[in-house]
């Protein structure tokens, strides 16, 4: 298990950049897989980007393809989250969250339940 906090959220307009930071703490940073996942107010949790144990492997939902960038770093034990060309919609509260992994599954997945840990949100809020 690993303990995650997430960073670097705040207010910003569209067209901004945010670039979001989520350490973990615990052993075996680099057997994890990890994702970045948000929730608007008043609705459900979203898939925005996933990364693969090994780093070699992303995935991204649709809405933010071309715009965010998922990053590892094992050497900080920290997953980032490069925001670009923000707009209205991407507002909502972003949470990182992280599952162990055998090394024969370095996929990155983008299915809410597949992660076991789960950081306590960072508040990114895009004005017009």
């Amino acid at each position: 298990q690993v303990q995650l906090v997430e960073s670097g959220g705040g207010l910003v307009q569209a067209g901004g950049s945010l670039r979001l930071s989520c350490k973990a703490s615990g052993r075996a940073f680099s057997e994890y897989a990890l994702a970045w996942f948000r929730q608007a107010p008043g609705k459900d949790r979203d898939f925005v980007a996933a990364v693969s144990r090994s780093g070699g492997s992303t995935t991204y939902d649709d809405s933010v393809k071309g715009r965010f960038t998922i990053s590892r770093d094992n050497a900080k034990n920290t997953v980032y989250l490069q925001m670009n060309n923000l707009k209205p919609e991407d507002t909502a509260v972003f949470y990182c969250a992280a599952v162990r992994r055998e090394p024969h599954m370095d996929y990155a997945s983008g299915i809410e339940f597949h992660y076991t840990d789960w950081g306590q949100g960072t508040q990114v809020t895009v004005s017009s």
